[in-house]
């Protein structure tokens, strides 16, 4: 390479702090497997005996047998190979990976391994597969939700028209739902936050911020999917044939803490007053919106759920087990419309 020669010390000293930089350890033994030199041996080595050491000193006498027997291997066929070590280190596990290959210096043949901490690739790598596998378990829960969804609103509709434009907007209380859900990495989403997110398309700004009162408590994902469900129904329900429709939005929603047999609990109750005190609605018995609210929601989070239809109300009240919520000191208590 042209320019000016550069001295041995010096391309040695400049190794040497590459190799500590880059956490790498380099140890070369002889064809007998003893070690006859070590450079940036990891804190937890500093006790081999170099020279005159072994596999067994720096690994223990399990690994130490499995690593010797790999480098006889590579000794006599002059293959290159690489494994992977686990060792308890202070209680904690780590991983090292251990690449192995013949040298010749001189005369002399030997063995060089070039030794690198893998635990925190190795542990990335862990917490990599766990979440692609939650992901794909939450993949198929939504998807069997969409076709439980297709199917019950084909089954409860007499027009493709009117198919599309029920399963559009169902789709789009679950794609609400679940942004709320992914920006919270997965962990779940606030009650007032997802009433918001459902209300949003069919609350009338006019009248002022969305009537929500009582806990605003964390939902798990499923329960949040699964709220968020009702919650649509309930306001299109309301925008189409209730109180929106009629011009007077006398709705609220309120969260308390209650009891579901002898655990912790809260109820999501709707309370709906429409224009006219002496109607009674017209929840037909098969449609999709009742089976949602008082059987798919309550049984996908292991509560209850009770629907009145009386003379110029809608009640609906929802029973959710502590399993599915988090009462959080922190939590935000302000909604607005948008």
């Amino acid at each position: 390479m042209a320019g000016t020669p550069f001295a041995l010390e010096g391309k040695q000293l400049l190794m040497e702090r590459a190799l500590a930089s880059a956490g790498i350890a380099v140890v070369y033994q002889d064809h007998d497997l003893g070690i006859i030199y070590a450079e940036n041996l990891p804190a937890h080595f500093e006790s081999v005996p170099v020279p005159g050491g072994s596999d067994a000193d720096m690994f223990g006498q399990a690994h130490g047998g499995t690593l010797e027997a790999l480098k006889q291997k590579v000794l006599d066929a002059g293959t290159p190979a690489s494994t992977e070590v686990d060792i308890s280190i202070d209680g904690e596990l780590r991983t090292y990976e251990i690449k192995v290959q013949r040298v010749s210096l001189g005369q002399q043949i030997g063995l060089l391994s070039i030794i690198t901490e893998i635990t925190e690739t190795r542990h990335r790598e862990k917490v990599l597969k766990s979440l692609l596998r939650e992901l794909s378990h939450r993949s198929k829960n939504l998807l069997a939700i969409i076709q439980g969804i297709a199917t019950q609103t084909a089954r409860n509709t007499l027009s493709l028209d009117s198919f599309l434009v029920k399963f559009r907007g169902r789709l789009q209380s679950l794609s609400n739902s679940q942004d709320l859900i992914t920006d919270s990495s997965w962990r779940g989403a606030f009650l007032f936050e997802l009433t918001r997110k459902q209300f949003a398309p069919y609350w009338p700004e006019s009248v002022g911020p969305l009537p929500v009162t009582g806990l605003n408590v964390h939902l798990t994902p499923n329960a949040a999917v699964h709220v968020g469900l009702a919650l649509h129904e309930l306001i299109v329900n309301s925008a189409t044939f209730g109180a929106i429709a009629g011009g007077a939005p006398a709705v609220t929603l309120d969260c308390q803490e209650t009891t579901l047999g002898d655990r912790r609990a809260i109820r999501v109750s709707w309370v709906e007053n429409l224009p006219n005190a002496s109607e009674t609605h017209e929840f037909s018995d098969n449609t999709f919106g009742r089976v949602v609210l008082e059987r798919v929601v309550p049984s996908s989070v292991n509560g209850k759920a009770d629907l009145q239809l009386t003379p110029g109300r809608i009640e609906y009240h929802l029973i959710i087990p502590d399993a599915e919520f988090e009462i959080l000191k922190d939590a935000p208590q302000q909604i607005g419309a948008r």
